[in-house]
């Protein structure tokens, strides 16, 4: 099995949507592999943002993902998992994504856009090693 990180973002879970996006995930056909409902604390978030370490909005990122709890999980299916996640996701900006997608029926902001999915098979790995270093 292929698996790849998704974490349902703080205002998925304050706004009660993480059963309608797991649910989505589940009924594309994809499994959870292994789940855990934390507060992401702020050495988790500068790892998992490393990449944008510098830019304008690092700071925003790190501050929201740890304002209250998110739903992080392991979400295994076939190749490229990663990739239908994505898909399932819709672009960032919810006034971007089509209908049809989680962030174009459920988002409304692009800072606080509900859902994380690894962007590539490497960036799975990275991630799932940050949050569930015991899958490996």
């Amino acid at each position: 099995m292929n698996r790849t990180l998704v974490i349902c973002k703080p205002d998925a879970v304050e706004r009660g949507l993480v059963g309608e996006i797991v649910g989505r995930l589940e009924r594309k056909g994809l499994r959870l592999a292994a789940g855990s409902l934390r507060v992401i604390d702020e050495q988790t978030a500068a790892r998992h943002y490393e990449e944008h370490v510098g830019k304008a909005f690092y700071g925003e990122l790190v501050s929201f993902i740890g304002r209250s709890p998110s739903l992080v999980l392991a979400v295994e299916g076939p190749e490229d998992t990663w990739r239908i996640v994505r898909t399932l996701m819709g672009p960032t900006n919810p006034a971007e994504a089509p209908p049809g997608t989680i962030r174009g029926d459920l988002g409304t902001d692009l800072a606080e856009n509900l859902i994380h999915g690894s962007d590539s098979a490497e960036s799975a790995a990275r991630e799932l090693a940050i949050f569930f270093p015991e899958l490996r």
